[in-house]
């Protein structure tokens, strides 16, 4: 359940958060102090009618002294006598004398009157009071024991006068003060939107800045910075935010132009090696064509600079290729071609056709760049005839996908498969997996250049082993790349 509370409240935006917790805050105020502005001022109210009253009928019973024995016409008599002058509002007057009862007739006071003011009303000669609810009307009651001077004492005499009156204009008054607090409360926090929503736009303004600078140095925008403003918390972020982006901006600057440095030396380098590259193959050529007619010694020397140059100047085709990927040079040139079509002119251009099996489903076109293609599926097939095992196979099918179909080119081997320390560095560049094959005729350069291949079609490779083993390389590309 707390979490489902998180969730919801981390899906409000933080505007909606500010100007609720600010109307909560001003809600809570608003109630607190109209709760202790009721209290107190009901208190105050009936505490003034309270003291008035009583104070009233204290008088009433000193101006008039008390003469034992009564009967009950005169106690009624007396009780009338002291409810004339009730302040603030008209009260009853109800005596208890022993078993003798008599009231002022204008309140039905025996009903109101408590057991517990009673009590407290026989236990000393002071005046109590009490306040009680009856059929839904307040009211207030208080008892005067009657005392008499004896002996120079006060001594009661065992004579209790109650008064009884009702509340209703101070329950009146109590209400309206009730339902004025709710009908201004309303109001008041419809008020309390505006500053609510001002205080949450200077808290927004920053962190809207703050998203939309963060967002344009993400595209590449290193030079964006925040307008700094105040010395608050924000402004201070703000402030660091900007001293982050110069640092950035600088350590992505230096980088930018060791990598460009980089790529212009092997890009240099590969140039001028092509010229020399060119004789020499030219020469260990012939000399390849002449080996047999020296002895075994130098005719095996012969071939294997033949092959070593060889070697070289595929590494120096390469890096030039990499070199083009790096510097955003290389192009597509696409064009719609059979896919079985294809497939057998990259096999049969390198005598493979005997050793790959292949499962590509007649009359299947589709729009890529054939010279790309040929390169990543030569790759990939020459990777698995090196390092895994015969029989290769290859299978091309399409695929439904919601932004449009997909071709999808399996190559997959009989080896051993790969190792799962291997995978994530699959395409690295001259990554090998064996550490002891630094002599092998790959470059190490080779994945890495279908990767590129790849993406320059717009698609997506992935290798894995398969449910029986072996090396499975998946190529996914869109149906027509955009050249």
């Amino acid at each position: 359940m707390r979490g489902r509370v998180r969730r919801r409240t981390a899906g409000l935006g933080l505007r909606t958060r500010l100007v609720a917790a600010f109307l909560l805050v001003a809600a809570i105020s608003a109630l607190t102090t109209a709760a202790l502005t009721y209290r107190e001022a009901r208190s105050a109210i009936l505490k003034q009618s309270q003291d008035t009253a009583v104070a009233s009928m204290r008088d009433a019973l000193d101006n008039r002294p008390v003469s034992l024995p009564y009967t009950r016409p005169q106690l009624s008599e007396v009780c009338r006598e002291l409810a004339r002058p009730a302040k603030p509002h008209p009260w009853a007057v109800f005596a208890e004398y022993g078993s003798l009862r008599a009231s002022s007739g204008n309140i039905p006071t025996s009903t109101v009157i408590t057991d517990e003011l009673r009590a407290a009303a026989h236990e000393a000669p002071r005046a109590v009071f009490q306040r009680v609810v009856k059929d839904g009307t307040p009211y207030l009651t208080f008892a005067m024991p009657a005392v008499m001077d004896h002996n120079g004492r006060r001594v009661t005499t065992g004579l209790v006068f109650y008064g009884v009156m009702a509340l209703s204009t101070e329950q009146t008054t109590i209400d309206a003060m009730v339902v004025a607090a709710r009908d201004g409360a309303l109001p008041g926090l419809a008020i309390a939107v505006v500053p609510a929503l001002l205080a949450a736009r200077s808290v927004l303004r920053p962190v809207r800045d703050l998203r939309r600078a963060a967002r344009e140095i993400g595209e590449g925008h290193l030079d964006t910075r925040i307008e700094v403003k105040g010395r608050d918390e924000l402004a201070e972020l703000a402030r660091t935010f900007n001293e982050t982006a110069v640092a950035l901006e600088a350590s992505v600057s230096e980088l930018r132009q060791a990598e460009a440095r980089a790529r212009r030396f092997a890009a240099d380098v590969s140039h001028e090696l092509r010229t020399p590259l060119a004789g020499m193959l030219a020469v260990t050529e012939v000399l390849d064509e002449d080996a047999a007619r020296y002895d075994p010694d130098t005719a095996s020397a012969l071939r294997l600079v033949s092959s070593e140059t060889d070697k070289l100047a595929h590494l120096v085709d390469d890096l030039m290729e990499i070199s083009r990927f790096d510097a955003r040079a290389a192009e597509l040139h696409t064009d719609e071609v059979d896919m079985a079509e294809t497939i057998r002119k990259t096999l049969e251009r390198r005598h493979w056709e005997d050793r790959v099996e292949t499962d590509v489903p007649p009359g299947l076109r589709a729009r890529l760049d054939p010279r790309r293609f040929d390169v990543v599926l030569a790759n990939l097939v020459g990777n698995a005839l090196r390092h895994g095992g015969t029989p290769v196979r290859i299978r091309v099918f399409a695929e439904a996908d919601p932004d449009g179909p997909r071709l999808l080119t399996e190559v997959a081997d009989s080896g051993p498969g790969i190792a799962p320390e291997v995978l994530p560095h699959i395409f690295d560049r001259f990554y090998k997996a064996d550490a002891a094959r630094t002599r092998s005729a790959g470059s190490g350069l080779g994945l890495a250049i279908t990767l590129e291949n790849v993406r320059l079609h717009g698609g997506t490779i992935r290798a894995a082993n398969g449910p029986r083993g072996g090396a499975v390389f998946t190529v996914e590309m869109p149906w027509e790349a955009q050249g």
